[in-house]
């Protein structure tokens, strides 16, 4: 249990590493950057292969797919294998789906996986299309809709954050951009992660000192931000700097960010030179410290080829059953960093067959560069590159370089995903024994698979929230993360086993009016933890696991595990309590690893419930601000920010202060001061 936290009963959508500090009150809060990206998971090994068929099933599926093959058009096409409950097993595109679909009817020659598949298949059905290419496309948007049991899956695919320089305002803002490409402006990336993102535009500004504010706080300036004195901004919302020099600048980051760096660097160094000849040596520092700033976003990029301009590598490893797709972005000749996926996929699949598959979803959703390197040659490559180049409007090319720089950068990023899959397998593999440890000392019938965590916040009741985080044998499943706003009306301010009683009456009876059962839920081969939880974590101490065991018996829950962590004297860790549900409390040895474990478990919820509960705080204020307050107006408020010039200077403010402002009160300064300052003035 905390007390600094809010959220509302909603999917994770920011990033749960949320925890960043918090702006000063003359900086735009909505452009503070915040790294947003964890790993991709490991998915569940997945062999096929050791299943034994049974002659009878077989016998069927084929049938039924002879019948099919009946009604098939020698044209190309999209079919799909549907089992007894409608289930799409596999999604597949043929040049010709009638001689496609034939080869799945004949009695022998099949390896086991296609061979359960056929037994498993009740239904078939086919989507005729103009071109192989066209079938290629809707293939791989089919695969990415559906997830196919029998089909390589492409997971965790986020979409990749850009660089935006916006085109909707007279002076351009720099800004991060993730999805749909809507606003008018100039994009430039994939970034790999939204870490380098942020740190490439903290170096931009200082190399061409664009602003990274919103229009509305652009717009209500009077004099210029923090930004402007730290050399971050030009200041064009005061008019620091005009219109064409910020036009300028603007360019300038363009030419820059569009692969004329040289060009752009050679220009401010010559502009430095002829300032220091006209003895102007503070504008000779700023045009040193803008180079400085270039240099700097160059030194990011890591492995930066001579000869390649804009492509992806992309190589493969496979080991243990699993398979690591390791992508660089490679674009205006530096490199944009990479990222390592762990796709789905049967373990007969070679590591051509996974990687071909993963290509045709990977760009289903973004833009391909004029340039692709693979590590293993694919099937249909000419198809993939006519899809591709048909999507993009322009030639891609899809190659396995034999020798030279190229052949370097795809043997870089092989060892990449070598490593990345070494180390995924090793946090698996330790993530089970803990997993495995903690069913042994809580005395669990069987090792918990999804291990549900609660914790809540608020400042003296206000903007309390409740949130939930997930666990399972892959580590924290951050996109299973959910919020919590507690909304109920007859909740005494500041009840913490009364919030706790909401957060748990939602969230299991949203989960008791699924269709699914359980049973089935446990076994599922798409996800990596199953919807019911095994284990219930309640941070907090006896009230709140009574506030627990109380919901359960309303909602009939009765074989989930449950227990509550409270801490030690002192709040220190390693003194934890531990409280059931049917036995007396224990305290586990300082130096336990399930108490580590659980230490983990508990202080990631009360991470990701005050990060919450912060965002939430910080947008009552932007939104409600000083109106909020009784007989603070629009007027009033716009006299306080004239005069204070931040909401951060009006809160600390004293009431001598706040008695200077025409049209406040001795009345009104002692409401504002009591707003921000709880207590007695």
């Amino acid at each position: 249990m905390t007390d600094d936290t809010p959220t509302g009963d909603t999917p994770q959508g920011d990033d749960p590493k949320s925890s960043a500090p918090a702006p000063a009150g003359d900086i735009d809060p909505a452009t503070v950057p915040v790294e947003e990206d964890d790993e991709a998971r490991l998915p569940e090994a997945v062999d096929e292969s050791s299943q034994v068929v049974e002659e009878g099933p077989l016998a069927f599926g084929q049938k039924v797919i002879a019948e099919a093959v009946n009604l098939a058009p020698l044209s190309a096409g999209v079919y799909r294998m549907l089992n007894a409950g409608g289930d799409v097993l596999y999604v597949g595109k043929a040049k010709s789906v009638r001689k496609r679909l034939a080869s799945y009817a004949r009695p022998t020659g099949h390896v086991m996986r296609i061979a359960r598949m056929i037994a498993m298949t009740a239904s078939v059905e086919i989507v005729s299309t103009s071109t192989e290419t066209e079938a290629l496309l809707l293939e791989a948007n089919l695969i990415k809709q559906l997830r196919p049991r029998f089909n390589v899956q492409l997971r965790d695919d986020k979409s990749f954050p850009y660089i935006l320089l916006t085109g909707d305002h007279w002076a351009p803002q720099i800004v991060k951009h993730r999805g749909a490409q809507t606003r008018p402006g100039t994009y430039f990336g994939p970034f790999a992660s939204v870490g380098a993102v942020n740190r490439t535009i903290t170096a931009l500004q200082r190399a061409f000192l664009i602003r990274s504010c919103t229009d509305a706080f652009f717009e209500g300036r009077t004099r210029p931000c923090l930004l402007y004195q730290i050399k971050r901004c030009s200041g064009p919302c005061t008019g620091e700097i005009d219109f064409p020099g910020y036009s300028e600048l603007v360019k300038e980051a363009k030419d820059f960010l569009s692969g004329h760096s040289r060009a752009v660097k050679q220009l401010l160094a010559q502009e430095m030179e002829q300032a220091s000849e006209a003895l102007e040596f503070e504008s000779a520092a700023l045009y040193r410290d803008r180079l400085a700033a270039l240099s700097a976003v160059q030194a990011q990029q890591g492995i930066n080829p001579r000869t390649l301009e804009e492509a992806d590598v992309f190589a493969i490893h496979q080991e243990g059953g699993y398979s690591c797709i390791e992508v660089f972005f490679f674009r205006t000749g530096q490199n944009w960093g990479n990222r390592a996926y762990f796709p789905r996929a049967d373990r007969s699949f070679t590591a051509s067959e996974v990687l071909g598959a993963f290509l045709a979803q990977f760009y289903g959703d973004k833009p391909a560069p004029k340039l692709l390197l693979l590590s293993h040659e694919i099937e249909e490559r000419d198809l993939l590159a006519s899809a591709l180049s048909t999507k993009a409007g322009f030639r891609v090319e899809v190659n396995v370089p034999k020798r030279g720089e190229k052949k370097d950068l795809v043997a870089h990023a092989l060892a990449n995903a070598r490593e990345a899959l070494g180390r995924k397998l090793a946090d698996t593999s330790s993530q089970g024994r803990l997993m495995q440890a903690l069913a042994t000392t809580l005395h669990l019938p069987r090792t918990p698979r999804r291990i549900e965590v609660y914790d809540n916040s608020h400042i003296q009741g206000t903007n309390a929230v409740g949130a939930m985080v997930v666990a399972g044998p892959q580590g924290f499943a951050k996109n299973q993360y959910r919020k919590f706003n507690i909304r109920s009306e007859g909740l005494t301010p500041g009840d913490d086993y009364g919030m706790m009683r909401e957060v748990l009456q939602r969230r299991f009876r949203r989960l008791l009016s699924d269709e699914t059962p359980r049973e089935s839920e446990a076994e599922s081969d798409d996800d990596i933890t199953p919807k019911w939880p095994d284990l219930v974590i309640i941070d907090g101490g006896m009230g709140q696991l009574n506030a627990a065991q109380q919901v359960f018996g309303e909602l009939g829950v009765s074989d989930v595990g449950l227990i509550a962590v409270a801490k030690g004297p002192e709040r220190d860790a390693g003194k934890e309590t531990l409280f059931f549900t049917d036995r007396p409390a224990v305290k586990l040895e300082p130096r336990d690893p399930v108490l580590y474990f659980i230490q983990r478990l508990r202080d990631e919820a009360h991470r990701f419930v005050i990060g919450s509960h912060r965002k939430l705080r910080k947008k009552d204020i932007r939104e409600g601000g000083l109106q909020e307050i009784e007989g603070i107006g629009p007027s009033r408020k716009r006299a306080l920010l004239h005069h204070f010039g931040t909401l951060k200077a009006i809160e600390r403010a004293s009431i001598a202060d706040l008695l200077k402002v025409p049209g406040i009160s001795a009345e009104g300064a002692r409401r504002i001061f009591e707003y921000f300052h709880p207590g007695p003035a």
